[in-house]
């Protein structure tokens, strides 16, 4: 009672501020006040600027300014460590409260409490808004990494499998328009994850979408176009240098050659390329240069003390890069609208409603162009024959092209060959195309309740969302025929002799619809809140939750579920000395009866520094809080084989094996898959954290960082190696080993977020670094090895293994001396020496090592940089991302060249008898290389990089330009995203084999408020 009284007081000495306006000049007032912080102390060094009249006044240390703006202007008011306020001179309110950042507005586990008073270790959050001001961006978690340490942008302190919320409900984070969204919380510790159950043992992201606010309506446009720049692409050999190389390669394997000199010589002169075709997928004849996107929103909000709205429209539109046939009309296009309403029913009783929906549609052709790009030999075929090669005399010709209903362009016909009867131009010509369209719609709705009526401090919240969503293909697949020309040289010039036609033209307008897939969520929760204070510095607060989410997915039987009984207890002394305690309790399915329940407790003890006598007056420190974090989170998630029962014995029934159930034809036999183990349980995620946060310098320096050790502990798997090998048999085929929890994964790191704010001059800049660095462990592994190298127990988790390599066989009497690698494939000079690890003599499987960390969830050492920067009404914004400590493998197509595989400019440095002192590439085969392209650090290269991700400048026009008119501010903004990459291997970086090439963003945008 006395806080808040004393509380009133406060509100009632802001409320007695004057804003005094008098005229000064025809056209202007005179704003004059004093600012306060809540605890009626005066603010030096607060902004306040007025955006239509290019003014701007700071105050000064009894908290005094005074300003001169037009009757319409809008005052932005920002301090250091505090929520910026805008108030209008039009309709000014009698009082100004500058709350503190964050306070009573950050989203922790079902609750929102003030930022000053999260203790839970592990939990960081953003503010959205203040992030699209000067980085507009259409992901949700685009460039987070840079403001949030411990997510890279994969995982959460080294685990991949969080959990995503969307205002409490389990939701993809595309769901949610950056536009849209008000905070996003990380839940990366246990204490901080415990209460949304066994789902949330890998850490939580829990994304709030905006609300409506009490006062005038508000009308918030954005309109974008920009720009997709291919950064790279794949360069390959053209048809003459191939030839030659391929008759090398046949070479090698003692085969003659294939194409002779003269055909080598005729795809080289370029004369008559639909003869001799040298295809370049990558060409401008196949692609555009750049390809469009377009995005626009439309944000209106309001509302009163009763009902407050936000509505928020949203469309976009992103084109295509390949400019040919049905091609040039593909497209995806998404549209969505979303609804917040929060109403007050009453003194006791309030009520909020949001809903969305989202449509999604895109656009393709039957074939995938990008990896027949990087398949197909340029010599292959040509993808057009041109009909006016055609003798006029030759009729019989001329009548078989004429009667092809796929003409290109008044002038071809579809090529190809008897092998190549069906390819990607002739598909994208002629095969029809298909659309992918999905609809979602997502409704939650919850209930508050004050229940001071009943026991004084207890509320009650209930939470329930229901999300729907269905998808399909339609496609239109058309039949077509290719013409592969005979051809002839008459007098000198080449003309097409005749023609073999390989398929038919038919179209028959059938409408074929598949993949269609549906999901269904459901989501509820219910909570009793308690607060009280034994006295004025004791304060007390427990939680009780129960809660759950139900996902159906089309195509399978058991649906995903998540179900969980919470209580947290909190306790504080004087603000100072913290202790907070969660018990969870969770269910599962997956086990069988006796083990359904997992037990989840975690305690956090939080120790404010800066308010302690020693610290409460220091010119250096303003806020600092030692926390310590330690608990069990009980887990169903990170099964190696995701799925339920099994704790049963199996059986299955085959065909054709050994017995016989029943006379006749028909032969069964049931065949045994796996043991039963009613001790199955779950998987424990074991942790202790310290976490370390405050602000210094006058608020101009936040920091926060958190140093992790976890444990997940008691991973299921099903271990041949520690049962007799009678347990699983060949024949017949049976198994009896039953899944156990054994393995054990560890992880331990730090993660940080440093921000750092300032003004020199006129300039206002912040600059923050956010980062983690980690390793993990398999600690425990259920394994069986001949050599100690070999064990995988005590390496880290995404570990590497492979041969190691020794350089390059240089002739025949080396491979004869060498340790044998029969068993790896033929061998021979050129191709790659691996060492004996064992000194059997033999090279294979029991010679593989621990290569290094592949960095499939992230690299060890991850981290972000942002920069801004404001002067006048210029801002600058730049991002950047880095990574080290991960290694990653040359083994997609375009390194692994053999056989009849197209060959790419990396062949160029190839093994040859003259260049085996300096050949960085094994020899050439038309046949199987198993011996070179297996897993070893021959192919490894590190991953190492940094990434210029995003630069933005935003320029808010000046009342001088904008007048008195509609707009209430009017920004312009240019960015580039994806700029630059810096490695020692910025092509494989920016490489993509088999897909779309990886592209720079370059956008121009304009944002109005109304």
């Amino acid at each position: 009672m006395k806080y808040l009284q004393t509380k009133i007081v406060l509100f009632a000495l802001i409320a007695l501020i004057g804003l005094h306006l008098s005229a000064q000049t025809e056209g202007q007032v005179a704003v004059e006040a004093r600012i306060l912080n809540q605890d009626g102390d005066p603010l030096a060094g607060v902004l306040v600027q007025s955006e239509q009249d290019d003014a701007f006044a700071m105050t000064g240390d009894s908290g005094e300014f005074s300003i001169n703006v037009s009757p319409e202007a809008l005052l932005k008011i920002s301090a250091d460590g505090f929520v910026t306020t805008t108030i209008t001179v039009e309709d000014y309110q009698n009082e100004i409260i500058l709350i503190k950042s964050g306070e009573g507005n950050v989203q922790t586990a079902y609750r929102k409490v003030a930022e000053e008073d999260i203790i839970a270790g592990g939990t960081s959050f953003v503010n959205l808004p203040e992030i699209l001001e000067k980085n507009y961006t259409t992901y949700s978690l685009d460039g987070i990494n840079a403001f949030i340490g411990g997510f890279n942008g994969g995982n959460i302190w080294g685990m991949s499998d969080y959990l995503v919320l969307v205002d409490g409900v389990p939701r993809s984070p595309e769901s949610a328009l950056p536009v849209e969204i008000e905070q996003i919380s990380f839940l990366k510790g246990v204490t901080a994850a415990a209460l949304y159950g066994s789902r949330a043992a890998q850490g939580v992201i829990y994304i709030t979408t905006k609300k409506g606010t009490i006062g005038k309506q508000q009308i918030d446009v954005r309109l974008d176009a920009g720009l997709f720049v291919p950064k790279r692409y794949p360069k390959y050999l053209g048809s003459a240098e191939y030839m030659t190389l391929y008759n090398e390669a046949r070479a090698n394997d003692g085969l003659s050659p294939l194409y002779s000199e003269e055909t080598i010589f005729n795809y080289a002169s370029g004369n008559n390329p639909f003869r001799y075709p040298n295809v370049d997928y990558y060409s401008e004849e196949y692609l555009k240069r750049v390809y469009e996107h377009y995005d626009a929103t439309l944000q209106i909000s309001g509302g009163n003390e009763n009902a407050r709205y936000y509505t928020d429209v949203g469309f976009y539109r992103t084109g295509n890069q390949i400019d040919f046939g049905e091609a040039k009309n593909n497209k995806s296009e998404r549209f969505n609208i979303r609804g917040n309403v929060d109403l007050k029913i009453n003194d006791w009783i309030k009520a909020s409603i949001g809903a969305n929906a989202i449509y999604f549609s895109g656009r393709g052709v039957n074939t995938d162009y990008w990896q027949s790009a990087a398949n197909t030999r340029p010599n292959r075929f040509s993808p057009l024959i041109p009909i006016d090669r055609i003798s006029e005399n030759n009729t019989s010709t001329q009548l078989l092209a004429q009667n092809s209903s796929n003409i290109i362009d008044g002038r071809f016909l579809l090529g190809g060959t008897q092998l190549d009867q069906t390819n990607a131009f002739a598909a994208i010509y002629a095969g029809g195309y298909n659309t992918y369209t999905s609809r979602e719609f997502q409704f939650n709705t919850s209930v508050d309740a004050n229940l001071e009526r009943a026991v004084k401090g207890l509320t009650f919240n209930a939470m329930f969302g229901v999300d729907y969503s269905t998808s399909y293909n339609q496609s239109y697949n058309n039949e077509y025929a290719v013409y592969q020309a005979n051809w002839v040289n008459t007098n000198g010039i080449d003309e097409i002799g005749s023609l073999t036609r390989y398929g038919q033209d038919a179209t028959n307008g059938i409408q074929n619809i598949s993949n269609s897939a549906y999901q269904q969520t459901l989501s509820f929760s219910s909570q009793l809140n308690y607060k009280t204070n034994f006295d004025e510095d004791q304060h007390f607060s427990a939680m009780l939750v129960a809660g759950g989410w139900q996902q159906t997915f089309s195509g399978e039987y058991h649906r995903l579920s998540s179900a969980n009984l919470g209580l947290q207890l909190s306790y504080d002394y004087k603000k100072k000395y913290y202790f907070l305690f969660n018990q969870g309790l969770v269910h599962s399915a997956r086990f069988a009866e006796g083990e359904r329940t997992g037990y989840s407790p975690t305690a956090t003890i939080a120790w404010k520094l800066s308010h302690e006598s020693f610290l409460e007056n220091s010119s250096v420190i303003n806020d600092l809080e030692l926390s310590v974090s330690a608990g069990i989170l009980s887990t169903d998630m990170g099964l190696d084989i995701n799925d339920y029962y099994l704790y049963q014995n199996v059986y299955t029934q085959t065909d054709g094996a050994w017995f016989s159930w029943r006379d006749g034809a028909l032969t069964r036999s049931t065949d045994s898959r796996q043991g039963g183990n009613p001790d199955l349980t779950f998987a424990k995620r074991k942790e202790i954290n310290v976490e370390l946060k405050g602000s210094l310098f006058n608020n101009s320096l936040d920091v926060q960082t958190a140093f992790f050790l976890n444990r997940m502990k008691g991973n299921i798997i099903q271990a041949s190696v520690l049962y007799p090998n009678y347990f699983s048999t060949g024949f017949p085929n049976s198994s009896f080993i039953p899944y156990i929890n054994y393995n054990n994964d560890d992880r331990v790191g730090v993660d940080f977020d440093i921000t750092y704010k300032n003004k020199i001059g006129s300039v206002d800049f912040a600059v923050g670094v956010a980062g983690i660095y980690y390793d993990t462990e398999a600690s425990k592994r259920a394994e069986m090895f001949e050599n100690d190298y070999q064990y995988r127990e005590g390496t880290p988790l995404d570990g590497m293994w492979g041969l190691r390599s020794d350089g390059l066989f240089a002739s025949e009497e080396e491979i004869a001396n060498a340790p044998s690698q029969e068993a790896l494939g033929d061998v021979a000079p050129g191709d790659i020496r691996y060492i004996d690890q064992n000194g059997d003599g033999i090279i294979n499987d029991q010679d593989e090592v621990y290569l290094g960390k592949a960095g499939w969830n992230g690299s060890p050492f991850s981290a972000g940089l942002h920069l801004s920067a404001t002067w006048k009404n210029f801002t600058l914004f730049a991002l950047a991302t880095g990574q080290t400590g991960a290694k990653a493998m040359k083994n997609n197509s375009y390194f692994w060249i053999d056989g009849e595989d197209k060959y790419s400019i990396t062949v160029r440095d190839r093994w040859t008898p003259e260049t085996a002192n300096s050949a960085i590439f094994p020899r050439l085969t038309t046949q199987n290389a198993s011996n070179n392209y297996r897993a070893s650090d021959y192919w490894i290269y590190s991953t190492d990089r940094i990434d210029l991700a995003k630069v933005q400048l935003s320029y808010d026009l000046p009342s001088s330009i904008i007048g008195d008119g509609i707009f209430k501010n009017f920004n312009i903004y240019i960015s580039g995203a994806n700029l630059l990459t810096v490695s020692s291997e910025p092509e494989l970086m920016e490489l993509n084999i088999g897909g779309a090439p990886r592209t720079r963003f370059y956008n121009l945008g304009v944002k109005a408020l109304f």
